[in-house]
């Protein structure tokens, strides 16, 4: 990730780890100094819930969330980590990604699955 900043967090696959992204990601953008407008802050729970439930829905024993941003964007990206799916598109995620370009701001999103599991993401404006 060149040109950018990045964190990432590893989540227990529970239900509850949407909610602790959602908390994490806000904090960071905070501490990135991003002042978020109302309508912003609730796109990025929005986005961060939606990828981590798909994440968790894979049935891993754990979930990876990873943030970076650039140019007053910011990229969600939540990883399953369940090796057993089949690598390639993941037909599942298209309804996700139909609930995705759905939220205001979000400029681009997508999904994939390797040997590592199923990576979904989507970019949001921050501005």
């Amino acid at each position: 990730m060149r040109n950018r900043r990045g964190v990432n967090w590893t989540l227990e696959s529970a239900p509850w780890a949407a909610g602790k992204a959602r908390t994490a990601v806000l904090g960071q953008l905070g501490k990135w100094r991003y002042r978020l407008a109302p309508g912003t802050v609730t796109a990025v729970e929005t986005l961060a819930t939606l990828l981590v439930e798909a994440a968790v829905a894979d049935g891993g024993a754990r979930v990876s969330v990873h943030l970076s941003d650039q140019d007053g964007q910011a990229c969600i990206l939540a990883l399953s980590h369940q090796a057993s799916l089949t690598p390639g598109h993941a037909p599942g995620g298209d309804d996700v990604l139909h609930q995705i370009t759905a939220v205001s701001g979000v400029t681009g999103c997508g999904t994939d699955t390797g040997p590592d599991g199923r990576r979904i993401w989507a970019v949001v404006d921050l501005g």
